[in-house]
């Protein structure tokens, strides 16, 4: 269940990348996203710990971004075949924003300061 709002949280932001078109599509389709073990644990404490948390997806090698979602629920244990790979955590609830390509270049003017202030994309 999605926490109640909490205004005096931060809001997050997450760049989420796939290694393909077909797992965006399913996720856009079915409302859910999974992902690897290791960011669960970061993802989860950001759910409880923000206002708000937004992930942005990329598949790796696209030059776009293919969207935005809403982090709508923490990330449970039970698991999806709908990914087609093993290796992914729990499923979690998404709610996109925004279902479409946006180019890298419409986001040049954005920089990562945990990342040695480079180009989020």
């Amino acid at each position: 269940k999605s926490p109640s709002p909490r205004p005096n949280m931060p809001v997050r932001y997450f760049i989420m990348k796939s290694s393909n078109l077909q797992n965006i599509g399913t996720s856009q389709q079915k409302g859910v996203w999974s992902t690897m073990p290791s960011n669960e644990r970061k993802l989860n404490r950001a759910f409880w710990e923000s206002s708000m948390v937004y992930l942005v997806f990329s598949v790796q090698g696209s030059g776009c971004f293919q969207g935005f979602a809403r982090m709508a629920s923490e990330i449970g244990c039970e698991k999806s075949q709908d990914w087609g790979s093993t290796g992914f955590g729990g499923v979690f609830k998404v709610e996109w924003i925004r279902k479409e390509s946006i180019p890298f270049q419409f986001a040049e003017h954005l920089l990562n300061p945990w990342n040695d202030n480079k180009k989020v994309q």
